[in-house]
This record gives C-alpha cells, sequence and structure tokens, in this order.
C-alpha cells in the first residue's frame, strides 16, 4: 500500500480514506500479480503494462473503472447491486456495501480479457 499512501493521504475523511484504502489493499492481496501505481493522479492497476482498473474519489462516492467494455458486460450486476453506472465508470457511496464478488470477476474478465493486450487502453 506503500504505492497509495500519499493519494490516501489527500482523502480528508478518515472513514472515506479508511474504506478507500480497504479496497486497494483487497485488490492487492487478491491479485498480488498486478501492479499497483498511480497515473492520472488516481489509483490504478496494471497487468504487463496494460490498464486494468483504476478508482477515484468524490465527496459522495468513490469510483472504479474497469473500461467501457467491462462495465457493459456486467451492467446488470452493477444494477443489482445497487450501483450507479456511465459508461466509464461505477460509483459507490461511501456507505454502499462493496460487492467483492462482483470486483473480483470484472478484474478477472479484464485480466484474461487483456492477456495479449499490448497497449495501455483497448483500442
Amino acid at each position: 500500500m506503500e504505492t497509495f499512501a500519499d493519494y490516501l493521504a489527500t482523502i480528508e475523511n478518515r472513514q472515506n480514506r479508511a474504506r478507500l484504502e480497504e479496497v486497494l489493499d483487497w485488490v492487492s492481496k487478491r491479485f498480488p500479480n498486478l501492479a499497483p501505481r498511480i497515473a492520472w493522479n488516481q489509483p490504478m492497476f496494471t497487468d504487463h503494462g496494460t490498464f486494468i482498473i483504476g478508482f477515484s474519489v468524490a465527496k459522495h462516492h468513490f469510483s472504479f473503472s474497469p473500461e467501457k467494455i467491462v462495465i457493459d458486460r456486467f451492467s446488470d450486476e452493477i444494477k443489482r447491486a445497487g450501483y450507479e453506472h456511465t459508461k466509464q465508470l461505477v460509483r459507490i457511496r461511501w456507505d454502499d456495501p462493496i460487492d467483492f464478488p462482483l470486483l473480483e470477476k470484472m478484474i478477472e474478465f479484464n485480466i484474461v480479457d487483456k492477456a495479449d493486450c499490448s497497449a495501455f487502453w483497448r483500442k
């Protein structure tokens, strides 16, 4: 979590900071092969240099972005989990439960789907 320490320190609300730290720590432990990094002022995880998932924070929620194709594929499950989403990101209100199994499926999908991808983003 050292990679994300400076970013997390910018989140003023301690509970929100702890919440995002919990999620980032979970991703790090569940997917130790992913590389944590900060890019575009956001914590993210990559695999062989390609983007897998990124996170951002707002006043009332945090978001994660796995790329549009993943959100399209899991849209129904995202809605069933009670989360709002756009074409590019999923919003989780700070006090909502985190559907870790859904997050895991989305990350796993990206890892497999981008296994042969040589670019950072899908084209």
